[in-house]
């Protein structure tokens, strides 16, 4: 499976790319995980979105953040793989260019995340170590990690 990677800070999306962010964001947050909550949180226009396309279908998807903009850290957020794609190996290379990307154009520092705590043995292996007590957020139990240098 050959994977595009596309990278963009907001102002330079498309409007078929974000409408096709917003839609698996809003199939897998919201409707796949029966979650009722505002997706779309004033973060997006001051992040960089980092796209996975399969065949011009968005497969993948991460929302990266520069330090000081939501956390002392940047910050890797709306980590989401497209139900059709999973069980493919794709959230592991969208998780391994996320962290790549993140150096990339804030500089090799801490990265923090706010996971979900089932997917906690899935950022561990990539350096993540969870660094609060866990907490609910919209129903679901999350816990914050950081990944250092």
């Amino acid at each position: 499976m050959h994977i595009n990677w596309v990278i963009k800070p907001f102002e330079n999306l498309t409007v078929t790319e974000l409408y096709a962010v917003l839609r698996l964001r809003s199939e897998v947050f919201v409707v796949e995980q029966n979650c009722v909550f505002l997706d779309i949180d004033n973060k997006d226009s001051f992040s960089y979105h980092l796209m996975g396309f399969v065949e011009n279908e968005l497969a993948a998807y991460t929302r990266l953040i520069d330090a000081g903009k939501v956390y002392d850290y940047m910050s890797i957020g709306r980590v989401v793989t497209s139900p059709k794609y999973r069980k493919s190996g794709i959230g592991k290379v969208l998780m391994q260019v996320s962290i790549e990307k993140c150096y990339e154009l804030f500089d090799k520092a801490p990265i923090k995340i706010g996971a979900q705590l089932y997917l906690k043995k899935f950022y561990e292996s990539f350096g993540f170590i969870q660094s609060s007590d866990v907490y609910d957020e919209d129903g679901i139990d999350h816990i914050e990690m950081i990944k250092n240098v």
